[in-house]
């Protein structure tokens, strides 16, 4: 805006600034609990599938997790991913090169006994179940499974490469041969021992680069749902994506959507088993297949069976009671949980109940409960709010974040404030709200010099690939800022994160120190109007709200919806009444604008009217970008009582920087001025007295010196 003469710590101060950066498109927003608080302590978040159906396995000792190299979805019933590539590859190891080339030749045949004969250099292992393979893709099931028979009845030395590969194929042959004609009762038992033999050859050491052992789980979980044994199918399939396969966990979702599209009578047998009805809890309290809206009628037809069919039930209690509390049926959440153990999720719910029941004191005790019982690290995954808002769900923090509002309401705002705080980034929106709205300065002050050390600064290589910064940091910003906004200004600097934002913070205490000491008019109104200028430059960084109205969180470049804080059931007076008191002045968008304006204002108030600084300081006011009516009402007072100057075309837009050193002189002529005006009328007999006077008094001097000659 300015155009010349900038004072020159000014300029070293601005050319020593990054430049920001504008994000191009919406982000996503966390939520916030203090938002609508009554809704946050009622709703009761969905849960996560994948961490229910945890419950529901159990890790087996000595089998390894699946890696990457094989963890490819399968058809979500237990089929093996396809293996091709890997089998291909795995299968050449440990082979010459005239072998590798042979067993590439056998894969292509069709018949096994080919095979076998021409395959009479590869060591046994080898040829036997490469025999079985080409069998089994043959539709010859039976001699498959006589191949991979042989294969593990070779010595324990002679079948190192091959063991997992033929108990696994075993099994797969022997439940491919159930469905046939004829086939004897027990293949399907037989089937099932096969694939517990792959688990114990790959946990034994067996080679296993296809990782057969977890696969076998989601096989064997196959051939037991075959056999109507659900409960062992659904305990097989998580345990499999306990071990870290993706099959186990879409296989239980279509198990799902299989016990949901059963009839009623089918379903309600089933649901007696307890993995059956542990499943369906997990997949209703997660809400798998819908989040909002409508529910689906094969939901509803699963709760009503499923309430139904676990009166009195003491297994999965607290998901039971979970389940009953998102249906809205208290009363049963409340016999559940009597026999519920002290779990978080069980404290959760007593802490909600205790809330629709009035009684507060129960509810802050039952949520310190959970809180403790509740694994830090423990997460849900992300979710969408009914608002469409982000959560990352971490329950530990949703329990402590549901008791901050309590806390709040009975005044204990330190305790609120450490509570939410605690969840980092998860609520740090509901967390700044209380640190520069609710706690008075000093409280904030005491908390951060005791709790919050500084982090270390980000690098300039963060800087650059705009890594955020730490939540402590964050905090203390605020802090800084809010120590400037209350004209703290000694103390503020040592708060901001990095050089740049102590330097701006000293440079704005030191204007404004220098404005109030300053005795001489044109001195006070440099030291403000620079202020001013500083911070309309920079007063996102060091004066602005964190939450309402500026959003420095997000930069100002977004603004969320906020209603008015009103006093009700779960917000007492004292906190309004200080929401009320730190509220920004004025309580507008960028509300340091305004007070930039307001600087220059001043800074105006303390010039000569028809000096060039007056001129230039409102110039420069009215291209602050507050409001229309601000910006007309500088240049109505530049017209009414400024001089006239050629840039005033551009009024607000180009102006030149206040000459305050020449506006000294204008002090004189601003008062001769209006002495000036009113005499103009009587020009031109004030001219011809002083034309007598003057002669009057030249004849007195004459006479004089005659007299004094003689």
């Amino acid at each position: 805006m300015f155009t010349r003469n900038w004072p020159r710590h000014v300029l070293c101060l601005s050319l020593s600034l990054p430049l920001g950066s504008a994000l191009a498109c919406g982000p996503d927003f966390p939520m916030r609990l203090l938002d609508n608080r009554g809704q946050s302590l009622a709703e009761l978040p969905e849960g996560n599938f994948n961490l229910e159906i945890n419950r529901l396995g159990h890790a087996i000792a000595g089998l390894k997790n699946v890696t990457a190299a094989t963890n490819i979805p399968g058809d979500g019933y237990g089929d093996a991913p396809d293996y091709t590539r890997q089998r291909d590859t795995a299968e050449q190891a440990g082979l010459t090169p005239e072998q590798q080339a042979l067993v590439k030749q056998l894969r292509s045949l069709t018949d096994a006994r080919q095979v076998e004969e021409q395959g009479a250099n590869l060591p046994p292992e080898h040829r036997l179940y490469l025999a079985g393979a080409v069998a089994f893709n043959a539709g010859d099931h039976g001699l498959a499974a006589d191949y991979f028979q042989k294969v593990l009845t070779l010595p324990a030395e002679q079948r190192a490469l091959r063991s997992t590969w033929a108990a696994y194929s075993l099994g797969r042959a022997l439940f491919a041969m159930s469905s046939e004609a004829g086939a004897g009762p027990d293949l399907l038992a037989q089937s099932r021992k096969a694939f517990e033999q792959t688990r114990q050859l790959s946990i034994d050491g067996f080679s296993d680069p296809l990782e057969l052992g977890v696969a076998s789980l989601g096989e064997e979980a196959r051939v037991a749902r075959t056999a109507g044994d659900w409960d062992n199918a659904i305990q097989l399939y998580a345990t499999q994506n306990l071990h870290g396969s993706a099959v186990g966990y879409t296989s239980l979702k279509l198990l799902m959507a299989d016990l949901a599209a059963m009839p009623d009578d089918q379903l309600a047998g089933l649901l007696k088993g307890k993995a059956v009805q542990q499943l369906v809890t997990a997949s209703l309290i997660s809400r798998v297949g819908w989040s909002f809206g409508d529910q689906p009628p094969n939901e509803q037809k699963l709760i009503k069976l499923l309430q139904s069919s676990t009166r009195g039930s003491l297994d999965n209690a607290d998901r039971l009671a979970a389940m009953n509390y998102q249906q809205g049926d208290y009363a049963s959440a409340k016999a559940f949980l009597e026999q519920a153990g002290d779990g978080g999720l069980a404290w959760w719910l007593r802490a909600k109940l205790a809330v629709r029941d009035g009684d507060k004191n129960a509810a802050a005790a039952a949520y310190a409960k959970a809180a403790q019982a509740f694994p830090q690290n423990e997460s849900w995954g992300g979710r969408r709010t009914p608002d469409w808002d982000y959560e990352t769900l971490q329950p530990k923090c949703r329990v402590e974040g549901e008791s901050a509002i309590l806390a709040l309401q009975r005044g204990d705002y330190l305790q609120a404030f450490d509570q939410l705080y605690r969840s980092q980034g998860i609520y740090w929106f509901d967390a700044a709200t209380v640190a520069e709205r609710v706690l008075t300065l000093d409280e904030l002050k005491q908390y951060v010099d005791t709790q919050v050390p500084a982090p270390p600064p980000l690098s300039q290589q963060d800087r650059d690939n705009y890594v955020s910064l730490p939540v402590a940091a964050n905090l203390r910003n605020l802090l800084g800022r809010r120590l400037l906004r209350e004209e703290r200004y000694d103390e503020a600097p040592a708060y901001f994160d990095n050089v740049d934002l102590q330097n701006k913070a000293k440079a704005y205490g030191q204007l404004r120190q220098e404005a109030a000491a300053a005795w001489w008019p044109t001195k006070r109104a440099a030291a403000l109007f620079n202020a001013g200028w500083l911070t309309r430059e920079w007063g996102m960084e060091i004066l602005g709200y964190e939450m309402a109205p500026d959003y420095a969180t997000f930069g100002g470049n977004y603004s969320l919806e906020s209603s008015e804080l009103k006093v009700g059931p779960l917000v007492a007076e004292d906190e309004v009444q200080r929401q009320q008191a730190s509220a920004a002045q004025p309580d507008q968008r960028y509300h340091y604008r305004y007070v930039a304006t307001a600087l220059a204002s001043r800074a105006a108030d303390n010039l000569p009217h028809t000096s060039q600084a007056f001129a230039a300081v409102l110039c420069a006011a009215a291209g602050w970008n507050t409001s229309l009516e601000e910006e007309s009402a500088f240049y109505q007072r530049y017209v009414k009582e400024g001089p006239y100057v050629d840039w005033a075309v551009n009024f607000g837009h180009r102006c030149p920087y206040p000459d305050f050193q020449n506006a000294d002189k204008r002090y004189v002529t601003q008062v001769l001025s209006p002495i000036r005006s009113a005499l103009r009328p009587y020009k031109k007999w004030l001219q011809m007295g002083s034309v007598v006077v003057f002669t009057a008094i030249a004849l007195v001097l004459i006479n004089r010196r005659r007299r004094n000659a003689r």
